[in-house]
Order: C-alpha cells, then sequence, then structure tokens
C-alpha cells in the first residue's frame, strides 16, 4: 500500500505524521511510503533521514495521492482537492469542526479523527491527546517563565534572598499535571486546582497544593466525577465558590497557567479581568484554553498581549513549538493505530465493530469493512 506524509501546510504548524523511525517500521511491513519534500524539517527530520528509512521523497501531489494519507492537522481545502476519492486519511482532524467534515465527507474520503477515540486503556498507545497535551504542558511552563522577569527558583545569593515564583495551575489534566512537574523541576512554589477531588493525590504527589472547593450537593459530587477523563461543566453555585477561591489564589501567584478544556464546547471561565486586574504587575497568564474562547476572557489567541499590567500569552500550538518529541510521539500513535485499519495483508480493512475504529471514524462508508 501507498502511504502518503504531506507536509503541513497551516501557519504555524512544525510537526509532522511520520518519522523515520516509523516510516522504518511501515516499510518493513512492505508499504511504499511517499515523504513530501521538506516535510519533517521543521520537526529536525531532513529528507535524507527518511530516505535512509526507505522512504520516497516526491511532490505535495504525490503524498497527497497516496492510499493512505497521514496527517497531523485537517487539511485545508486545497489539499483535500489532491487527495483520490476512496482514500484513507489518518490525523487529528477536530471531529466537532462539522464544516470540515462535510468537506471530507463531500470528497469521497474515509477520515479518522484520532483525537476521538476512547480514554480506554486499550486506546492508550494512540492516544494523541494525551501526547500533545503532556508536551504543550511542558511548554506552558517554559513559556511563562520566559516572559516572566523574575527567577523561579528561590536564590540565595551574596546580593541577597530571591523568593520562589509562585504558580497556579488551573486543571490538572494530563497538561496541567506536567505544568505542575515541571515548574516543580525549575523551583517554583505551585498550587493546583481541578473540579476533579480524584486528582488530588496526583497533584499532591507531584509537589503542588491542591485547592480544594468542597463539593456540598450530590449533584456537585456526581457531576465532579467527570466522564471519559474529562471534566464536566460544573453546577453554577460551585462555580462560585471556586472562582472566589481562585481570585485569592490568583492576586498572589506569579504565574497563572490555565488548562481547562472541554471537547466541543466553549472552555469554561476560569480567571475573570477583575482577578487580573489585581494581579501583580508583572505576572504572567499563559492559557492553554486560547483556541477554544479562552479560560480568561482577556486572551488573544496566538498573540502575547499586555493587560493591567499582566502578560497573557495564547499561543494555540504549544506542542508544535516542541515539535521534535511532539512529531515521535504522535508518529507512535498513529502507526499503533493504523494497527487496527490495515490487515496483514497490507491493504486496508475497517472493521468499525472496533469501538476505537468507529469512534475516531468520521466520514467514510458505513460497512464492516473497506477494502483497498
Amino acid at each position: 500500500m501507498h502511504i502518503g506524509v504531506p507536509r503541513e501546510s497551516r501557519p504555524g504548524e512544525s510537526r509532522v505524521a511520520a518519522t523515520p523511525e516509523t516510516v522504518k517500521k511501515y516499510v518493513a511491513q512492505g508499504h511504499q511510503v511517499i515523504v513530501q519534500a521538506g516535510a519533517g524539517v521543521r520537526a529536525s527530520q531532513p529528507d535524507a533521514a527518511y530516505e535512509a528509512a526507505g522512504a520516497r521523497i516526491a511532490s505535495a501531489v504525490e503524498a497527497l495521492g497516496a492510499q493512505l494519507v497521514l496527517k497531523v492537522r485537517a487539511p485545508e481545502a486545497a489539499e483535500l482537492a489532491q487527495m483520490k476519492p476512496g482514500a484513507v486519511l489518518v490525523g487529528m482532524l477536530n471531529p466537532f469542526d462539522a464544516e470540515n467534515n462535510a468537506r471530507m465527507a463531500a470528497s469521497g474520503i474515509t477520515a479518522f479523527a484520532l483525537e476521538a477515540a476512547p480514554r480506554t486503556t486499550r486506546a492508550q498507545s494512540m492516544d494523541v491527546l494525551s501526547s500533545q497535551a503532556n508536551i504543550a504542558g511542558y511548554k506552558a511552563v517554559l513559556v511563562a517563565a520566559h516572559h516572566y522577569q523574575r527567577f523561579m527558583p528561590m536564590l540565595m545569593t551574596a546580593a541577597g534572598t530571591v523568593k520562589a515564583a509562585r504558580v497556579l495551575i488551573l486543571g490538572a489534566g494530563v497538561a496541567g499535571l506536567q505544568a505542575i512537574a515541571t515548574a516543580k523541576r525549575l523551583g517554583a512554589v505551585i498550587e493546583a486546582s481541578d473540579v476533579r477531588p480524584a486528582v488530588k493525590e496526583q497533584i499532591e504527589s507531584l509537589g503542588a497544593r491542591f485547592l480544594d472547593v468542597p463539593l456540598l450537593t450530590d449533584e456537585e459530587r456526581e457531576i465532579a466525577q467527570g466522564v471519559g477523563g474529562y471534566a464536566r461543566p460544573m453546577p453554577p453555585d460551585w462555580i462560585k465558590r471556586q472562582a472566589e477561591l481562585v481570585h485569592q489564589r490568583a492576586i498572589q501567584a506569579d504565574i497563572v497557567i490555565t488548562t481547562a478544556l472541554i471537547p466541543g464546547r466553549k472552555a469554561p471561565t476560569l480567571l475573570q479581568e477583575a482577578t487580573v486586574q489585581q494581579m501583580k504587575p508583572g505576572s504572567v497568564v499563559v492559557d492553554l484554553a486560547a483556541a477554544q474562547g479562552g479560560n480568561c476572557p482577556l486572551t488573544v489567541a496566538d498573540e502575547v498581549v499586555e493587560r493591567h499590567g499582566v502578560t497573557l500569552v495564547g499561543h494555540t500550538n504549544l506542542a508544535s513549538m516542541v515539535a521534535a518529541d511532539a512529531s515521535a510521539l504522535y508518529a507512535r500513535n498513529v502507526l499503533d493505530f493504523l494497527k487496527l485499519i490495515v490487515g496483514k495483508d497490507g491493504k486496508v480493512a475497517i472493521d468499525l465493530q472496533d469501538d476505537i475504529v468507529a469512534a475516531c471514524r468520521i466520514t467514510g462508508r458505513r460497512e464492516g469493512a473497506l477494502a483497498s
């Protein structure tokens, strides 16, 4: 089978969907891999490395014209026009983008959005959300340290003592937990909050203090359990209590990193403008939810702005800023997913009885199998 790996065309996207490591495995399985020239350059993977792994370097037309196309982001209209009806596309395709889904369906391709995979043990090795959020949480702390005009750790010098930075992390999913771990390594004093009480032990095991907002009703306790590894929208009374606590801790913090996301919905507001107004001059907010409206209403997607003396960072693709490792992890996720849709004979065989395959398929025929 021909597997195509085009260069990502979206501005700011430096990742690539296959690395020489995974290409070598595809070739060993008998596939022909076509990599667009320069596809991996921004992820520190030169064309020569792909050729050494057995790939053929070619044009975008050839890579996009393959039977199986591997991408990081959903194809733009020009890319989609170069794909062949009946082709299979695998990537992070944003299954909540109905307009883009309709375009892909109309093109006649079968598309799999990997971020739709269920959060189950069996699907862990192909969990692109976790692999990329882990990197985003790490990079968020480094970006915050870059914009913060003081030291992160406590330093005792002949010229005096410098206090450690106080970091507040809102949301303790994969990104939030990695942010805690990274900030701890840099010597910061960390507090973290999450709607799910079950993450308290994880937060404390990484060296942060858990900000506990009491759950006062059965409804609050039920909702706080989350679903599928994600938090659920909490009742207004709990939100109000959380906002009061977050306000108190944020105005004492030097750095705030917000990570709260609910798939397919606008990001919840966790940091109000009134709170930002009272934060210390020179404080930094890194909003990982900027692409979905932001956890702070002052965040501007893909921009770094200053409001009320506070720097707000709205990068929407932090994982792409660590493109080499982000690509390596993503490419392994893709490799593991392909084991579910490519048979031992090297042909595409889509079994919609498989819960992971069925969850990820967003366009294509509904039969139990599709042969290439």
